[in-house]
């Protein structure tokens, strides 16, 4: 398959024949239906389902066996990761675009691990959700031009330092604790977070708090110290 940055159609392409089905798998309501408003605009794509949860996704899946499916990376009962290994297994014939609001090497890469054929910013989404879906509907992989050039540059860099993935303690978080303790070392605020994830303040301090006791750390310093032995950031670009 070939890497399709930003979209754009190859010389000659052919446009896949519709109509296609649809499930849509995002926890927030207000960005499904954005998602929905820009997926009606194109006749390719038929929306046949819509999940606010893992569980409740592969639950439709099974009975509607889509074509495509629009992944978030961060749902209430499991990640959209497990949840892209879990629904292939259904559905296997499913092509499967993540949506996210991060663009970190390591979500992208673990999106594709996963079995995802597209991978796109939610910032730009308005622009480039059916670009995308067009290629993954094709079998092309797809790569959000905001971020391809930063993936690539990390993917060609030598990477010494420990995977995430093999830290245990990392491991036993939850996939919202991972996503906001991520969010803590990039610099966002609670306030910031809260808003970023649609929940409250204090459902954001309640997860720090979790985490921090996981981890068994004590301080903000610690915490970007320990992600930065993981990977999860670069601590001179923190540092800067």
């Amino acid at each position: 398959m070939r890497m399709r940055g930003g979209g754009r159609l190859p010389a000659g392409g052919m446009v896949p024949t519709g109509p296609k089905k649809l499930l849509i798998i995002e926890d927030h309501p207000l960005f499904r239906e954005g998602l929905k408003a820009i997926l009606h605009r194109d006749p390719l794509f038929v929306i046949a389902g819509e999940a606010g949860s893992g569980n409740e996704g592969l639950r439709l899946a099974g009975q509607l066996s889509p074509d495509v499916v629009v992944m978030d990376i961060s749902l209430p009962d499991m990640s959209g990761i497990e949840a892209t290994r879990r629904l292939l297994e259904i559905a296997p014939r499913a092509r499967v675009m993540m949506v996210s609001f991060h663009s970190g090497v390591d979500y992208i890469a673990d999106a594709f691990a996963a079995g995802a054929t597209g991978y796109l910013v939610k910032e730009s989404a308005a622009e480039k959700l059916l670009q995308g879906l067009h290629a993954v509907a094709r079998g092309e992989s797809y790569l959000d031009s905001a971020v391809s050039a930063e993936v690539v540059r990390k993917l060609r860099s030598p990477d010494k330092r420990k995977d995430a993935g093999a830290d245990e303690a990392y491991a036993a978080l939850t996939a919202r604790e991972q996503e906001v303790m991520r969010l803590v070392v990039e610099g966002l605020s609670t306030r910031a977070i809260a808003e970023r994830l649609f929940v409250s303040a204090k459902t954001v301090e309640n997860h720090r708090a979790n985490l921090m006791k996981k981890l068994n750390l004590s301080s903000a310093i610690e915490l970007v110290r320990y992600a930065a032995r993981l990977g999860l950031i670069d601590i001179e670009d923190w540092v800067e």
